[in-house]
């Protein structure tokens, strides 16, 4: 069972990861983590705006113990409308925060993107600064395996 605040118990586990000012991996325990990466499934502003505050609140968080976050926002089924520029609600506030947060990185996935784009006959354009990964879900769990913590926005 998941905690009610959206961390999986892996996420828990490692707290959240850092990389030192000097830029290596940090351990935790008897294991390296390299970063925090925040998923967004779903088209609701209140959840695409947690999102983003969690990516503000953790940099904050971590920057005021003297230390980096890697931090990747990753857009997967319905929740890619995020980084859509022609529908996302939090253009600013995305814009801002990549400029504020040089260790943000916003994903979205092509496999979505591409289903959009033939339902709804459009192309898709991409909010500035956003990547495409071929999968969005794929994109959580590479990360995952590599040590990243987790949270379900």
């Amino acid at each position: 069972m998941l905690p009610a605040n959206g961390w999986s118990r892996r996420g828990l586990l490692a707290g959240a990861s850092i990389l030192t000012a000097g830029g290596a991996a940090a351990a935790r325990g008897d294991r390296l983590v390299d970063g925090v990466v925040i998923l967004i499934d779903r088209n609701e502003p209140s959840v695409m705006g947690h999102a983003v505050s969690y990516a503000a609140n953790l940099a904050k968080h971590f920057a005021d113990k003297g230390a980096r976050l890697l931090i990747e926002v990753v857009a997967n089924g319905k929740g890619i409308d995020v980084f859509r520029a022609d529908r996302t609600p939090l253009a600013e506030p995305l814009a801002t925060l990549r400029q504020t947060l040089p260790d943000l990185t916003y994903s979205m996935c092509a496999s979505s993107k591409a289903i959009a784009e033939a339902k709804e006959q459009v192309t898709i354009p991409l909010i500035s600064g956003a990547n495409l990964v071929p999968f969005g879900i794929g994109r959580v769990v590479d990360l995952q395996l590599k040590g990243w913590a987790y949270i379900h926005a």
